[in-house]
């Protein structure tokens, strides 16, 4: 792990797809630093499996199909505008990480294979096999580790930041709890989501929302946090907060939805069946769960044959076997769980905050592409397009050559009582019965005057900076935002 400098052209926060890419668009002589809570590898990105939506062959596909199926999925509630960015400029992206080394799957002729997900009307995603994000996040990093003008370190904790004179500073905790400040131009804010809000989540454990809290507290515009997505096909193990993922690429091969008497049912709720939206799969289960009187599902891909299976789904088979389930010959247990975010916080076309010099991309960030239902595989490409877009923004602001950072050298104050309480425990089972599928009104009323009080205790006394303190601010912060959101909808 490299050690931080004190002065940076530029700090990233978050070491996943949109963190990465957007490091490397900076020039050799703009120094960066890309700041990671967690281990290496550890990120929303890392566990994406299904691939990246593109229209990189027209014959028989095109924009305007992409286009349709976004705003299909989202409700309508997405902005068109940064839906056409998105779908026109990703394509060029995704050949830009080829030429890094990321490996997609591709024939025995060399063209890409394109696969089918939940929502889309064409084969236009691009994978590798089924953990696409790891194959991006690892070439990536890779790239990353080469550029001598680029600092990567991990297991540190940023608190706080602040404007000072010239850009902002960042407070923060290493790997031994020791503190420092480190000044920066610009930030970009790319942490990643809010899952760990959740009892059940297909998040890792760093996903609590830290960017949302920062920018909030720097004043930075919060928008539709309550958009969050509950994928329908999370392997149903009760007794662990990280759930599996089966992904959605599962359905798009043919797999079916059996309900606890091993029936299909998608028939009584969408014509689309399996390949519905993932908001309208989620509901679809919840309203079957309620007409069975059971919370039992499962998914059945074993009519395509096991070496298919094995092949196309290595990872998700080998998870599977460790859970004590055979994907290739019987059907696995599901059942939906909090997976994405679709709000977040406020950015413009180049990825700007309401905040002068403040950016955010990724997860973290509302770019009004997803509406109110993010469409399967759209996540990556947003992470390259609106990574990328900051970068180039912050580049025509470097070449006007601005002041230097107003740079103190009095270290953060990270003292105080040792934080004991398990607030973050007690917000997750909140947010559980609150606000999922099919929300409780009268729940989150009393949930929210609870995240309220919460957060003004955490507040009202000094504890001692730590991790789980700060996790606490940032899940009380994210939890009051998301009930705020949806009471008044």
């Amino acid at each position: 792990m490299s050690k931080l400098l004190k002065n940076y052209d530029i700090l990233i926060v978050g070491s996943g797809i949109a963190g990465l890419y957007s490091s490397l668009q900076f020039d050799s002589n703009t120094s960066v630093a890309v700041v990671s809570k967690g281990n290496e590898g550890i990120c929303g990105s890392s566990l994406a499996q299904g691939g990246v939506a593109a229209v990189l062959q027209h014959e028989n596909d095109s924009f305007d199909f992409h286009v349709k199926d976004t705003l299909i999925a989202g409700g309508y509630k997405n902005d068109p505008l940064s839906v056409e960015t998105l779908i026109q400029e990703g394509p060029e992206d995704v050949k830009k990480i080829i030429d890094l080394g990321v490996d997609f799957d591709s024939d025995k002729n060399g063209e890409l294979m394109m696969t089918l997900e939940g929502g889309h009307s064409r084969r236009r995603i691009v994978h590798h096999r089924d953990q696409t994000g790891r194959e991006m996040v690892e070439k990536l990093t890779a790239t990353v580790e080469q550029r001598p003008n680029i600092t990567l370190c991990y297991n540190t904790l940023i608190f706080n930041i602040e404007q000072v004179l010239g850009g902002f500073r960042a407070d923060l905790i290493n790997a031994d709890g020791e503190p420092q400040s480190i000044f920066a131009r610009f930030v970009i804010l790319a942490t990643g989501g809010i899952g760990r809000v959740y009892r059940y989540t297909t998040n890792p454990v760093i996903s609590t929302g830290d960017g949302v809290y920062l920018a909030s507290k720097l004043g930075a515009r919060i928008k539709n946090l309550h958009y969050i997505q509950f994928h329908p096909t999370a392997f149903n193990s009760p007794d662990c907060s990280e759930q599996f993922l089966i992904s959605e690429a599962v359905r798009g091969e043919g797999a079916k939805l059996l309900n606890c008497n091993l029936e299909q049912f998608m028939h009584r709720y969408d014509e689309r069946l399996e390949l519905a939206p993932r908001d309208v799969v989620s509901r679809s289960i919840i309203a079957e769960s309620k007409r069975t009187n059971s919370n039992k599902f499962y998914l059945d891909i074993t009519h395509k044959g096991a070496d298919f299976i094995r092949e196309r789904f290595p990872a998700i088979t080998a998870a599977c076997l460790e859970r004590g389930y055979d994907i290739t010959k019987e059907p696995v247990p599901i059942f939906p769980c909090q997976h994405y975010l679709m709000g977040g916080i406020d950015v413009d076309l180049n990825a700007r905050t309401t905040v002068p010099r403040l950016y955010a991309a990724g997860e973290c960030a509302h770019t009004g592409v997803h509406g109110g239902n993010r469409l399967a595989s759209n996540s990556l490409p947003e992470a390259l397009v609106f990574g990328r877009r900051a970068a180039q923004d912050i580049k025509r602001y470097l070449a006007q050559r601005l002041g230097e950072v107003e740079v103190s050298d009095i270290p953060p104050d990270i003292s105080g009582e040792e934080y004991k309480e398990n607030y973050s425990d007690e917000i997750r089972e909140i947010m559980q019965q609150a606000y999922f599928v099919m929300p409780d009104r009268d729940k989150m009323i009393s949930g929210l005057h609870r995240a309220i009080e919460i957060e003004k205790e955490l507040d009202s006394r000094k504890y001692a900076v730590s991790y789980k303190y700060c996790e606490a601010k940032s899940l009380a912060c994210v939890a009051k935002t998301v009930l705020e959101g949806a009471l008044k909808e």
